[in-house]
């Protein structure tokens, strides 16, 4: 692989992590005003965005299969053209029918990248754990973003055009990767820059079993915190008479922030073993999760950085020990069942949210609930196994 390619590789990888991240966020920033418009509930309104986050974590699987045995970069050409032309689709629809079906097509093609996309980065990478740290970066970023975004679009032009603008702009990518592939700007590697010794298969089986559980425990409390936060600020911050963009920036600016945390966790993993790393963020998300079910005001917009910020800093030492506890040549599938774990089991996270709300008028129990799954994550990530000796592995040719 020439630096060029690699370079262009990294780059659109990175777009592409911040244009996975961008439905989900907007529809709930979306909801604000579609609960008027559709004379639905909060938690009814919430409901239509379900199939979408169930197809971004159970479309995972084929995706990284098709990744494994055909073309890593052809994934990534339909991840772009699909996601972006669903989008579109989305702000064009007129019923709640029709919003749910194209945000469960938008679902279907977004959940393309992170078995097929994270894969590519680890096939890439010297340090996996700063290479997954930065373009998690960028996944931060497509949060943050996308709140504002919509927020701006929906006050000052509507909110069908939240969805037709960005998805303009994400199929427009693609057709530029499209073209640099054809002119062989961008070649895809078939073994890894940096491979590690192989791992037991008792290790293997072991932390396949515990990591299951703590993606859950990590997913769930991003699929039912993030659909929560508009309606939180609204509720316990938001000054009289601030509008779904005032609350959108608030929301935006610590998701963009809380991207760099990231980098932050991908430098710890790299010096520090991943496993301490996961255990302490659990440990961390347990006070702040507690103290989030209570604070208001200023103390509350604190706590919720914070719950944010650590959520985000686990994410590389998650993905450094999934790439560590799979076989190279089956890293996408591997990857892709770790969504259908973390995404598509644990969207039902969205559906969480909106009925507490719904049968008790607030948040707290909510968050002590996801404060409970957090001390579980904690114990069982001390159970996963120690970090082996490293073996010296050849590096492979690049």
């Amino acid at each position: 692989m020439s630096p060029i390619s690699a370079r262009l590789s990294f780059g659109f990888a990175c777009a592409a992590h911040s244009f996975s991240h961008l439905f989900a966020p907007m529809f709930f920033v979306v909801a604000l005003a579609l609960e008027s418009e559709l004379g639905l509930s909060h938690g009814d309104v919430i409901t239509l965005v379900i199939a979408g986050s169930l197809m971004f974590g159970l479309g995972a699987p084929l995706a990284g299969w098709l990744g494994d045995r055909w073309s890593m970069t052809g994934m990534m050409v339909i991840f772009f053209l699909g996601t972006g032309a669903a989008m579109a689709m989305t702000g064009t629809a007129t019923t709640p029918l029709g919003i749910a079906l194209w945000l469960a097509v938008t679902g279907t093609f977004a959940s393309i990248y992170h078995p097929v996309g994270i894969a590519w980065v680890v096939r890439n990478a010297v340090n996996r754990g700063m290479a997954v740290g930065v373009n998690g970066i960028f996944g931060g970023f497509g949060i943050g973003s996308a709140t504002m975004i919509a927020g701006a679009l929906t006050e000052f032009a509507g909110w069908r055009w939240a969805f037709i603008v960005p998805g303009v702009v994400v199929a427009a990518t693609g057709l530029v990767f499209w073209a640099l592939l054809a002119k062989g700007d961008i070649v895809e590697p078939k073994v890894d820059r940096a491979p590690e010794a192989p791992t037991g298969r008792s290790d293997m089986v072991r932390a396949f079993v515990l990591l299951s559980f703590t993606m859950i425990c990590v997913s769930l409390v991003e699929n039912s915190t993030l659909p929560a936060m508009p309606k939180l600020f609204t509720e316990r911050w938001a000054p009289e008479g601030e509008g779904v963009f005032g609350i959108s920036v608030i929301i935006g600016t610590i998701f963009l922030i809380a991207g760099f945390m990231q980098l932050a966790g991908g430098y710890l993993v790299d010096r520090v073993a991943p496993k301490i790393v996961y255990a302490t963020c659990f440990l961390l998300q347990i006070a702040f999760l507690s103290a989030a079910a209570t604070f208001t005001g200023v103390p509350f917009i604190a706590v919720i950085a914070g719950m944010v910020f650590v959520n985000i800093a686990v994410l590389p030492a998650e993905a450094v020990l999934v790439a560590r506890y799979s076989p190279s040549r089956w890293r996408g599938l591997a990857f892709g069942l770790k969504f259908v774990l973390s995404i598509g089991l644990s969207s039902l996270g969205v559906l969480l949210e909106g009925t507490i709300y719904n049968h008790t008028g607030g948040f707290y129990w909510l968050f002590m609930l996801l404060a409970g799954l957090s001390a579980l994550g904690f114990l069982l990530s001390l159970l996963l196994p120690a970090k082996r000796a490293e073996a010296q592995v050849p590096a492979a040719a690049e």
